[in-house]
């Protein structure tokens, strides 16, 4: 018998015919979410005369919205499992605009902390429901290059965020920042209404509340303490107190899924060695990314002296790359060729090796910064969209959302990582080097207390070394966890194939 209509659209992991026209719908969404979590650092000058705000203020309005929108990941990938993918991305847009009008008329510095915090939430809801529809509504032969395409809109939000902010507020007052968000949202809405099908867990398991509670808690607490890490000290009692208090919070959460017959995250997912493999390459490439990110800015602006809005132009080459690879399709196509752990290990030896190079040659100019820009963003187009695969392949179609929450989970988990970690490293490198100079420990107050040229160009030389060395332990760690990703996809395949009759 032919299947009806509503039976094809509502079919897992089927093939929609209008899938492309769905998959731009949900790409706009998820850019304006994006565009959202750097598009407010070019509008500090004016947040900060216009409503009076201090500097905790503005680190609160920067850090509600990601650390909201992180803490819910799980749970809002749940819930559009449960009562409906096309529901959730619905209410994720709704919240999203709603939240954006109130902080564009935001007349204080706290009215639009709670209204960053309200987008953070309906961020939270279509970061998870629209990776969960490309799924269902792609089959195995298209999903690679689907993926490829939502991975591309990451990296579009990263650099386009502050140009587009910086000519919004080249004519308009800051509030505008947040209104533009308004019509995408209701174009959004309606598309989504008049064309994405609904699909959900067709088990309909009873909602795990403590579990959505636990992980909220859980994860939030752990965000903060990233967040908070560099203002405060990572040794310092707030960050360590929320920091241990998270992690407690999560195990509580791991022990209560393993005891529950209707878990909101089945543990058992993590004996896969498919899923471990790709969980392992996740975290470490969004640590390469986040952790390089952080300190090309800086190495930017103190080694090489550009002003901040140059800087932002000069790493773009970085996006440019993964949207011109994956929009031509090249990693959807080298992937059946090289294999899934080849795929990996192939792309996180080109981020690696792009780190290296910026480590190596980008200390005297520009010229050896932008060669290894252009590898690292050949490597992350490569390996990016083959381990969300990996992931979300590894995961129940029906349990697609949770595969979602876990994917931003861990993206949001290694880019703070990697900003701990390296920024560690350089700190402490760069302190050893200029340790006879009183606050050494920051670059700019060493700078200031330095007595004379002589010392100063020490103290930049130092700096300088620092942030070579950082670069070369994130290359060395990228590497590794590509090397270890693709050995254990590969054995999980092993395992999977099937084996001859005897």
């Amino acid at each position: 018998m032919t299947a009806t209509t509503a039976e094809t659209d509502l079919a897992p992991a089927g093939r929609h015919p209008q899938r492309w026209l769905i998959l731009g719908v949900i790409c706009l969404a998820q850019l304006t979410v994006l565009l959202d979590n750097t598009v407010l650092s070019v509008a500090i000058p004016s947040l900060t005369r216009e409503l009076d705000a201090s500097t905790a203020d503005i680190q609160w309005m920067i850090n509600a919205y990601s650390l909201v929108q992180s803490g819910l990941l799980l749970t809002a990938g749940n819930a559009s499992d449960r009562y409906g993918r096309k529901k959730m991305l619905v209410a994720g847009l709704a919240l999203f605009g709603l939240g954006s009008l109130a902080a564009g008329l935001a007349q204080t510095a706290t009215g639009l902390i709670a209204a960053r915090a309200g987008m953070g939430v309906g961020g939270a809801l279509l970061m998870t429901t629209t990776l969960a529809v490309v799924v269902q509504i792609f089959d195995d032969t298209e999903r690679v290059k689907a993926i490829g395409l939502w991975s591309t809109v990451n990296s579009l939000g990263f650099a386009a965020g502050p140009l587009i902010g910086g000519v919004i507020l080249d004519h308009f007052w800051w509030g505008a920042i947040f209104l533009v968000n308004i019509p995408v949202a209701a174009i959004g809405l309606v598309a989504v209404l008049a064309l994405v099908p609904e699909s959900k867990n067709p088990q309909g398991e009873r909602p795990d509340l403590l579990g959505a509670l636990l992980s909220t808690i859980g994860m939030t607490a752990v965000v903060y303490a990233i967040i908070s890490g560099p203002e405060h000290g990572w040794t310092s009692t707030q960050v360590l107190a929320s920091a241990a208090g998270g992690v407690l919070v999560l195990a509580v959460f791991v022990l209560w899924e393993l005891r529950i017959p209707y878990p909101m995250l089945d543990m058992h997912f993590f004996r896969n060695q498919r899923f471990i493999g790709a969980v392992a390459g996740a975290i470490l490439v969004a640590f390469g990314m986040g952790g390089s990110l952080f300190l090309l800015t800086q190495h930017l602006q103190f080694v090489l002296g550009y002003g901040p809005l140059d800087a932002g132009l000069r790493t773009a080459p970085l996006a440019l790359t993964v949207i011109a690879l994956n929009l031509t399709g090249v990693g959807a196509r080298l992937l059946p060729k090289l294999g899934t752990p080849g795929t990996i290990a192939t792309g996180m030896t080109l981020v690696a090796a792009g780190l290296a190079a910026i480590a190596v040659l980008g200390g005297d100019g520009y010229g050896g910064m932008l060669l290894g820009l252009v590898v690292m963003g050949a490597g992350v187009a490569l390996s990016m969209p083959a381990m969300a695969n990996a992931i979300m392949s590894a995961i129940p179609p029906e349990k697609a959302g949770v595969g979602a929450g876990v994917n931003g989970t861990l993206a949001e988990f290694g880019n703070g990582l990697g900003v701990a970690v390296l920024g560690a490293v350089l700190n402490s490198r760069f302190a050893a080097l200029a340790a006879t100079v009183a606050g050494a420990a920051s670059l700019p107050a060493a700078l200031a207390s330095a007595d004379g040229p002589a010392e100063r160009g020490r103290i930049s030389d130092a700096f300088a070394s620092g942030l070579q060395t950082s670069q070369l332990v994130g290359a060395v760690a990228v590497l590794a966890g590509g090397l270890l990703a693709a050995m254990l996809l590969r054995r999980a395949g092993r395992e999977d194939s099937p084996r001859p009759a005897a």
